[in-house]
């Protein structure tokens, strides 16, 4: 057993993450085999891998350089598509802002989909704690570590894992897992129907800014109905007789 607050914490979120990582293994495999069959060495593939650390970013550009697109295209598309990484931050900012910056540099790096979504329902839902940083860390090195993994595993096996295992196919479902708990009320519910309806509409944008103007009509549909509930709200009230 673990007395320290700050390792529990630690290893909370740790914990935490593990439920997550048979879906990001199959999303690390699949860059893994797209760089591989690229013609990227080992050491390119991973050099790229730690330097990005986003996985969809990186099957984007991995996808444009095999077309030969414009290096200033791809580096816009990758920035686009990395864009809400500002969000996740600008939303987790207050409860890491006590950090020394040596502290926030290396997390800011290590700010992942899975590591933001499961460590801001945890800040939110419960009162604001000094170890609650832990966790996030915990959530954020765990991620880090299965990705790379699994990225060294896509390229070690290459070809050699079959289609028909459809490994795609698990990548949104990861995502999946980790947007449903975040959902906890109309405005949340409201930005993730709008932000993927109009993903899956605007799914051939050039340049993927579909995903970008995704996120852009989720946001503004999740304001939306923040601003209309408490005006809802109000006008109940004052029908309901005294």
């Amino acid at each position: 057993m673990c007395n320290n607050p700050q390792s529990h914490a630690f290893l909370s979120g740790v914990r935490a993450l593990l439920p997550l990582v048979p879906g990001v293994i199959p999303f690390g495999l699949v860059t893994g085999i797209s760089s591989t069959d690229q013609g990227f060495s080992f050491i390119a593939t991973i050099g790229m891998t730690l330097l990005f650390y986003a996985g969809s970013a990186q099957l984007v550009a991995l996808q444009l350089l095999s077309e030969d697109v414009f290096p200033l295209v791809i580096l816009f598309t990758t920035l686009i598509i990395n864009l809400r990484f500002m969000m996740y931050s600008a939303s987790i900012a207050p409860y890491v802002h006590s950090l020394p910056r040596r502290w926030k540099w290396l997390l800011s790096y290590m700010l992942s989909d899975q590591a933001y979504a499961l460590s801001i329902v945890k800040f939110t839902s419960t009162d604001s704690k000094s170890t609650d940083r832990f966790f996030f860390a915990g959530t954020a090195i765990a991620m880090w570590l299965a990705w790379n993994i699994s990225v060294v595993l896509g390229v070690v096996l290459g070809t050699g894992i079959p289609k028909t295992w459809s490994l795609d196919f698990a990548i949104p479902l990861s995502f999946l897992a980790i947007l449903m708990p975040a959902i906890r009320g109309f405005p949340h519910l409201a930005a993730a129907c709008v932000g993927g309806v109009v993903a899956v509409m605007a799914a051939d944008t050039p340049y993927n800014l579909g995903l970008f103007l995704a996120a852009v009509c989720g946001i503004a549909a999740g304001l939306t109905a923040e601003r209309c509930r408490p005006a809802a709200s109000a006008d109940k009230n004052e029908k309901e007789p005294k």
